[in-house]
């Protein structure tokens, strides 16, 4: 995607040395852009453990990149097989985590010690490129949605809301919610975006609000609790949110907070669309409320929020007593029945076992 017109992705190898990978540090998103080169597996498991990359198919993709930085430094399978242990542990509620660590296992494990390092960061690549075909795959088929709205109201912008941060930031490229939306406004389908806030950390804020903007895309940001009075008064044509995790009935595991929007766009009435890539669902999983685990994150980013003075410096403040504790759960948990429907790279469909089977026959 583009920043101010230069196109950039969320994570790539460094170009000069072949070997090094590069990532956007996105706990300094809006103030500083900054690119980090990891070197060590260590470096990569802290940027995802600390945030520095976040989004499921992001922190996916640069775990892989991150077990070919292990592997360079040692391919012997033990230590490839704690490396990847460690990973793991960073982030117990994006599947991508898990499912890119397990495919990267299973290409290397069978493979003599000497070929291990080249095919592990071939098949990070891998993840990276199919991430990025997956994604704009789920850009069309949201677009198409979105058309179906433009049809209905002629000469009108079509209004959206998103709830955290589910663009090109998240994945590789392009984005999962925020995919079908860069499609259209490419396509120049006149749209706009409500961006929740998203407390506790303020991706939307802080990040859907920076990389719509540095796009182009009209848009305007809201307080959490703003959207149901939104959809409320006809504001709302469309809720489109990503996951970290979708169980096999169709139940979706998002940022917290996602779960009131389903519950405000079932009483009035407004679609409600998840996008994910496949390396998303979950499929041993088959109830989302009971069985996927909610990551529960430091009180600080509750009880602190960072930004920018007046003087133009930046300082982080705290906003709650010394005295008060704060609890933390970083992931709702939306049942099935309150989504519209799932958009992936293969089509969309309902968000249900029947719907999930219907374009994923093979896990059936």
């Amino acid at each position: 995607m583009k920043i101010d017109g230069t196109l950039f992705r969320s994570v790539w190898v460094d170009e000069q040395d072949g070997w090094s990978v590069r990532i956007l540090d996105q706990t300094r998103l809006p103030w500083s852009f900054d690119i980090l080169r990891l070197t060590e597996v260590e470096a990569a498991a802290h940027a995802i453990r600390a945030m520095q990359v976040r989004g499921a198919p992001l922190i996916g993709a640069v775990a892989a990149y991150g077990l070919a930085l292990a592997v360079r430094r040692d391919p012997a399978i033990a230590a490839v097989e704690a490396a990847a242990a460690m990973l793991a542990a960073t982030r117990p509620t994006a599947i991508n985590l898990r499912w890119a660590l397990d495919r990267m296992l299973a290409r290397l494990r069978p493979l003599p010690t000497g070929a291990r390092a080249g095919a592990a960061y071939a098949e990070a690549g891998a993840i990276a490129e199919e991430d990025v075909a997956q994604c704009a795959a789920i850009g069309r088929h949201g677009m198409a949605l979105i058309a179906e709205i433009v049809a209905r109201k002629p000469g009108q912008p079509v209004n959206l809301l998103t709830h955290c941060n589910a663009g090109w930031l998240a994945t590789v490229d392009w984005g999962t919610a925020l995919a079908p939306i860069y499609a259209a406004h490419d396509a120049g389908i006149a749209l706009h975006v409500w961006v929740d806030e998203t407390r506790p950390r303020n991706q939307g804020a802080l990040l859907t609000a920076w990389e719509l903007a540095r796009h182009g895309v009209p848009h305007t940001v809201i307080a959490d609790n703003a959207g149901g009075h939104l959809m409320q008064h006809g504001e709302v044509d469309m809720v489109i949110v990503g996951t970290d995790r979708v169980s096999r009935n169709g139940d979706v595991a998002n940022k917290i907070g996602t779960y009131l929007k389903a519950l405000a766009a079932r009483d009035n009435g407004v679609p409600f669309w998840v996008g994910l890539p496949s390396s998303t669902i979950d499929w041993s999983i088959a109830d989302g409320l009971g069985d996927i685990p909610i990551e529960e994150r430091a009180a600080t980013e509750l009880t602190t929020i960072t930004g920018r003075a007046l003087d133009g410096s930046i300082a982080t403040l705290r906003i709650v007593p010394s005295d008060s504790p704060a609890a933390n759960p970083a992931f709702d948990v939306t049942p099935a029945r309150l989504v519209t429907g799932l958009i992936t790279e293969r089509g969309c469909c309902a968000a249900s076992a029947a719907g999930l089977a219907s374009l994923f026959p093979e896990h059936g």
